[in-house]
């Protein structure tokens, strides 16, 4: 009797596919643990962005935006206006000029202003990170203001007395 073996048992196969399942089960939590890090670390950049668009708004218009839309490209024309003034992305200022709420890598970003003085100039500001899933487009809770710390919170959504950043 001739044995002439062509190609894999049945055993082989399944050896190489459980070799395989066991790999990717080491190798998809250090992924998604990657991902949450990365959305994190893209979350506290926008919030610095938005804060240094708020600083150079507030010295070119003399106070901080009434919405978030305000900070991103102007909806007519290409000069920059108040109510655009082109400072961050459309995605990141949520797409229009009365938005006040966008969403970036995993996080929605919620801007609120502060009250008006007399003359309609805003002097406040506050921009809170929140993970659109939490545990798994991010861990933690992100806030700025005006100020330009960045706090966090691992529990809760992060407020203005939260622990700021290390860093």
């Amino acid at each position: 009797m001739n044995k002439n073996p062509r190609g894999f048992s049945l055993i082989e196969l399944l050896i190489v596919v459980a070799v395989i399942l066991v790999i990717a089960a080491i190798a998809i939590p250090n992924l998604m643990r990657s991902r949450v890090a990365a959305n994190q670390a893209s979350a506290v950049g926008s919030l610095r962005v938005m804060n240094t668009a708020e600083a150079t708004y507030s010295s070119t218009y003399g106070g901080y935006s009434q919405t978030l839309g305000y900070l991103g490209p102007p909806s007519t024309g290409t000069t920059p206006v108040p109510s655009g003034a082109e400072l961050i992305d459309s995605l990141l200022s949520g797409g229009s000029p009365g938005s006040n709420e966008s969403s970036k890598s995993g996080y929605t970003f919620t801007y609120s202003a502060g009250g008006a003085d007399g003359s309609g100039k805003i002097y406040s500001y506050s921009i809170t990170a929140v993970p659109i899933t939490p545990g798994t487009t991010g861990n933690n809770y992100y806030y700025t203001d005006q100020i330009g710390v960045i706090r966090q919170n691992s529990t809760a959504e992060a407020g203005s007395t939260d622990s700021p950043l290390a860093g």
